[in-house]
């Protein structure tokens, strides 16, 4: 078992490519343990959320409910907001972390999200958003509570009541379709 941990951990360290995520945030070790994302994993993290929501919430426009419109527009709100004032934050080597498109994974989330017929969309778009915001809150709690940039720390800990408030719009409207 140890030497699983040392490989894992030698791999990580290993990976040169800016964009590249440690072990431990991808395979969600971090998240589990509640240890502090890398200042590089977080900037990519909180990024790649703010695409993703951001997208996703024009999709909602489209083909959700009363209900997921007006959710996909405070999304599309908040997010632009938060997505601007990380790129102001993050500057000369740091703003290499930032992504410039969608990963795979998000890409196929929002691929079922197109796919999905009107009448199923709530299915597909509610539980999405209650994960994808469990997953921001933990990321943004374990960055304030540890982060290693100061102001980015700061930053997480402002922005996490407005990702609070999001998770529970979600769950909300999850529970609400069911």
């Amino acid at each position: 078992m140890k030497r699983v941990i040392l490989a894992i951990a030698v791999a990580g360290a290993l990976t040169s490519s800016a964009l590249a995520q440690s072990v431990g945030e991808k395979t969600g070790v971090n998240s589990v343990l509640g240890v502090a994302p890398k200042t590089e994993d977080f900037i990519k993290e909180a990024a790649m959320s703010d695409m993703l929501e951001i997208e996703a919430a024009k999709i909602a426009q489209q083909k959700g409910n009363a209900t997921e419109k007006k959710f996909a527009e405070q999304m599309t709100t908040d997010h632009t907001k938060t997505s601007s004032e990380l790129k102001q934050m993050v500057s000369g080597e740091m703003s290499s972390a930032l992504p410039t498109r969608l990963d795979d994974s998000s890409e196929k989330k929002l691929e079922r999200l197109r796919n999905a017929k009107p009448d199923s969309f709530a299915s597909e778009y509610d539980p999405m958003q209650v994960s994808a915001h469990k997953d921001a809150v933990s990321l943004f709690e374990r960055y304030a509570k540890g982060g290693d940039h100061p102001k980015l720390k700061d930053w997480a800990g402002k922005t996490l009541p407005a990702l609070q408030h999001h998770l529970e719009m979600a769950q909300e409207m999850d529970k609400n379709r069911k």
